[in-house]
């Protein structure tokens, strides 16, 4: 008898569950459930897109509906998985378009139904003045809505609100960027870092609006006025990117979540019942710094998650090899990366968790050109393991650094390691000492 699959979301877990398994078994029926109309949208684009630097919109997906269905899926899109009963494994779902409800019945489910944009309870956040920052159709009313626009308020200086603050401005759009945290960036780098953005925020005509919570919204009709714990701010639209939940009522209360609702799974994918499996948005991941599960929403840990769905879907075959969250960004000339535990990261966890800074050229001097590069090692004391690190600098070299680290991390290296790690040495490329061998070094001569 043929296995019949349900496959419930497809932007990036989806689209590799769904290849993995057909691959892995292309007699089996693998049935891929969409609401949307689109697949594999590449929404960390979004910001370039308003900015002006993405050659053509339609290259922000890498799959199609089409696509699938050539590799063997039976894709109902425009389809909405309304109930899903775990024990007695069935699926009941509707169409979009002709309000048609069908019921499947199902051997294996694989749950990848991403994530959703927090939206807080507070007064006026319905307006239509009020703009997520997710998916495809957020992404094309936020590109309509920026031609000609003046002023702008980003609420939430995270990945996408810092990336989408800085693109606006550069088009000569006022921005105001409010984030309750106490800097941008707050948990992807420390202050060592932050405080260069946001200096590079200001030369721009940024309003930095940190440290101020968001109580309420006020449509004022041809604009929205944000009610902060500190001020107000008025422009025709904001834009909310706050952080993000996993989209999983559809199992809640069927398989082990973590209290904010990411499917707990195993090293092969497998939820905590049999035959369900979940990956991306909606399931957890094993930080490698810690050792422990964590909610990393990143398209990098959905692809690896999903593409391991397929190989161990019918017996345990290749184990998640964990994650860094290893990840960079560009805002304005400055390049920044990190991977693994940041210092601001330890101190919340209360975790014994040491840093090191270093400042230095990423080149020679007797080079024509060369670009400083702000470094930032954390490490553990007791076993002088390599937790993570952060860099920046004008240079965008420095995503590498940051690839450097996450492997340096999954392999467990101490700080004495890295710093003996056979790095070349060619002044085109970087000093006689490469800095994150430099930066581990002068770890290591600390704590000596």
């Amino acid at each position: 008898m043929t296995t019949t699959v349900a496959v419930v979301g497809c932007t990036h877990a989806g689209v590799f569950a769904a290849n993995s398994i057909l691959r892995e078994h292309p007699d089996w029926q693998v049935h891929v459930f969409e609401r949307n109309e689109t697949v594999s949208f590449l929404s960390c684009g979004i910001a370039l897109w308003v900015g002006g630097h993405v050659s053509d919109p339609k290259k922000m997906f890498y799959s199609s509906p089409q696509a699938l269905e050539q590799a063997g899926a039976t894709v109902h899109m425009h389809t909405d998985v309304t109930d899903v009963d775990v024990a007695a494994k069935t699926l009941e779902f509707r169409d979009l378009q002709t309000g048609d409800t069908q019921t499947l019945p199902y051997d294996k489910l694989v749950v990848t139904t991403g994530s959703r944009p927090i939206v807080p309870p507070l007064p006026g956040i319905d307006s239509k003045r009020v703009q997520l920052c997710k998916n495809w159709d957020d992404a094309v009313q936020i590109k309509e809505r920026a031609h000609d626009l003046k002023n702008v308020i980003v609420i939430g200086a995270g990945y996408i609100g810092a990336e989408l603050a800085e693109q606006f401005s550069t088009r000569g759009t006022q921005v105001t960027l409010i984030d309750a945290a106490d800097r941008v960036l707050a948990n992807n780098f420390d202050r060592f870092i932050t405080d260069q953005v946001e200096a590079k925020y200001r030369e721009h005509g940024v309003t930095l609006a940190l440290g101020e919570a968001v109580k309420a919204f006020r449509d004022n009709g041809d604009s929205i006025t944000v009610v902060t714990t500190k001020g107000e701010y008025t422009a025709p639209y904001a834009v909310l990117a706050v952080g993000f939940r996993p989209n999983t009522d559809l199992v809640r209360g069927q398989v082990e979540t973590l209290d904010n609702g990411a499917i707990v799974v195993d090293e092969f994918m497998r939820a905590s019942v049999p035959d369900v499996f979940a990956a991306g948005d909606s399931a957890t991941v094993l930080f490698n710094p810690t050792g422990k599960l964590d909610y990393i929403p990143l398209a990098t840990n959905a692809v690896r998650q999903g593409e391991l769905v397929g190989l161990n879907i019918e017996k345990p075959t290749r184990k998640y090899m964990g994650t860094q969250a290893t990840s960079a960004v560009q805002l304005y000339d400055l390049s920044l990366a990190a991977s693994g535990m940041t210092q601001t990261y330890a101190n919340n966890h209360g975790l014994d968790i040491r840093s090191t800074e270093l400042l230095e050229d990423y080149r020679p001097a007797f080079m024509l050109s060369t670009a400083p590069v702000s470094c930032m090692l954390t490490w553990d004391p007791q076993t002088r393991l390599v937790k993570g690190a952060q860099f920046c600098s004008t240079t965008d070299e420095v995503a590498g650094a940051a690839n450097v680290v996450s492997v340096a991390i999954q392999a467990k290296f101490t700080i004495d390691m890295l710093a003996n790690v056979d790095f070349l040495f060619q002044p085109n490329f970087d000093q006689p000492v490469y800095y994150v061998g430099a930066v581990a070094a002068k770890a290591a001569a600390e704590q000596r």
